[in-house]
């Protein structure tokens, strides 16, 4: 098309369009000359539903229109006809209480084609169906090339050709460009339909922001803010100075609204100082004493700071074997265990430290997270488990001793927000400990990754804190944003694993 081009506009459709809107409506579908709505039907659906009809209109003329309605679909199964989801094309079938938005009809006017005015058509189709709070769009779509294919493949086969781009078809390719996905064929949909030999296609797109409606009181956060702590090793007089500044860190990540508070993996090992007349495997294990007081202490300070902690990690004896462990606190009082699996060689040489061997989510006002501690992160199967759950944070508590000890953490941290479309906070320690025994130094950046997208930082670092330095780092992140990316996304980590080669379970 080749003329100036000066404004496009969409607007809601009115009566006094309809006669113009005929004529485009019989050169958009010049192979179907008797196929256009009387005034009318037209006029139904601007009374039953006026915000789901509009117009797009270029240098003030009607270049392209999209109906729709609103039905209650667990009225209608997967082979209705066109018929009677219209209600007989009366469209008494919109339902204001229903929960899907359905596609009547799409067009754009020949001369019109090649500026993508569909694409607009559609994505303002998206966003009444977000406002609206819908389950989604669903439509049957025209396969108007399989007449020219009919006699050599099946309608199933077709659709695979077109999907694999073996054949053109012009609307069924524009549909699917435009993120629906086929669902099922559908046989005697729209009578009259000779170029696509009385078959359709189901053609469905989930909003990914729809809410069921529920009586529960539950609000589940959508911009969620980090608070990491990067702890200082020091001296400690005993357990209540360790608490002490334990407070100190989580009242100043209260006071900037911090949603979680993420303390580093055994950030209470100075108090072995104590023990350092004992060998390494009795001094830790005397270190494991504290751990119930702990907990039962950050559990306190979760509730009344109103703010959910990640504990780090500390040891804990079961029955006679020792483990590394953390606790989820959550504000609401509750709370959950995380154990380490993956046992670093100098964790079972100088401590006889074993793994742990449950690997879970957890649910929280923020939505799912998964925990997993420093070690653990370098494994890729734990969190890609974890995101098939529905995780969409990774925290990891880590303890460094020096500078490649970290970068196999920090690295593996970012290629896991990366491959599980997530975002990971790693928090760990800084500074010396001389008076405990394999403790001496220790080395840390926190960090939160982000994946690799155009809405997210193209580093992949959200916020990252000064290098060997006590401090806390504050980021925020949008859960919502991970959603879009995971069905948006420039690739597709999760969706586009070849599943048909390779499975990937918990035993």
């Amino acid at each position: 098309m080749e003329q100036n081009i000066h404004n496009v506009e969409l607007k809601q459709l009115t009566i006094a369009d309809y006669s113009e809107l005929k004529s485009v409506m019989i050169s958009s579908y010049h192979t179907m000359p008797d196929s256009y709505w009387e005034k009318a039907q037209i006029q139904n659906l601007v009374n039953v539903f006026p915000e789901g009809q509009v117009i797009i209109t270029v240098n003030g003329h009607i270049a392209g229109c999209a109906l729709s309605i609103i039905v209650d679909y667990t009225k209608f199964d997967d082979h209705h006809t066109y018929a009677e989801i219209t209600g007989n094309y009366t469209f008494k079938t919109n339902n204001a209480n229903g929960d899907t938005l359905y596609g009547i009809d799409v067009f754009v006017k020949p001369e019109f084609r090649g500026l993508r005015l569909g694409r607009r058509l559609y994505e303002y189709r998206k966003q009444l169906c977000e406002s609206l709070n819908l389950k989604g769009i669903v439509f049957g779509g025209r396969i108007p090339n399989y007449h020219k294919h009919a006699a050599e493949y099946s309608p199933k086969q077709y659709i695979e050709k077109v999907k694999s781009k073996e054949i053109y078809d012009p609307v069924l390719n524009f549909h699917l460009s435009n993120d629906f996905s086929p669902e099922r064929i559908i046989k005697g949909y729209l009578d009259g339909d000779k170029a696509s030999r009385d078959f359709a296609v189901l053609l469905k797109w989930s909003n990914i922001y729809f809410e069921k409606e529920s009586n529960k009181t539950k609000f589940i956060k959508k911009i969620v803010r980090l608070g990491l702590v990067q702890w200082q090793m020091r001296p400690y007089k005993d357990l209540a100075a360790i608490m002490q500044q334990v407070e100190f860190f989580v009242d100043a990540l209260s006071a900037y609204k911090a949603d979680f508070a993420l303390f580093p993996e055994f950030f209470n090992a100075p108090l072995m100082a104590d023990y350092n007349h004992l060998s390494e495997p009795e001094a830790i294990r005397m270190l494991a004493g504290y751990t119930d007081t702990l907990v039962q202490e950050f559990s306190k300070l979760a509730v009344s700071y109103n703010i959910n902690i990640i504990t780090g990690s500390m040891p804990e004896l079961i029955d006679t074997t020792l483990h590394n462990v953390g606790y989820l606190c959550r504000r609401d009082g509750s709370i959950e265990r995380f154990e380490k699996l993956h046992i670093t060689p100098d964790e079972e040489k100088f401590w006889g430290i074993k793994g742990g061997n449950k690997l879970q989510t957890f649910d929280t006002d923020c939505g799912k997270i998964g925990v997993l501690i420093c070690y653990d992160v370098e494994f890729p199967e734990l969190s890609r488990l974890l995101a098939d759950e529905g995780m969409k944070i990774l925290f990891v508590p880590f303890l460094t001793d020096t500078q490649n000890g970290y970068s196999r953490v920090r690295y593996c941290a970012q290629a896991r927000a990366i491959e599980n479309e997530c975002y990971v906070a790693i928090a760990g320690s800084v500074g010396n400990l001389p008076n405990v025994h394999n403790m001496d130094i220790q080395y840390a950046q926190s960090m939160v990754f982000t994946p690799c997208d155009f809405s997210f930082p193209t580093n992949g670092i959200r916020s990252e804190a000064t290098p060997n330095t006590e401090m806390i780092v504050i980021a925020d992140v949008d859960i919502d944003l991970i959603n879009e990316l995971h069905n948006y996304g420039s690739v597709k980590n999760l969706k586009d694993r070849r599943t048909d080669l390779f499975n990937l379970k918990k035993l």
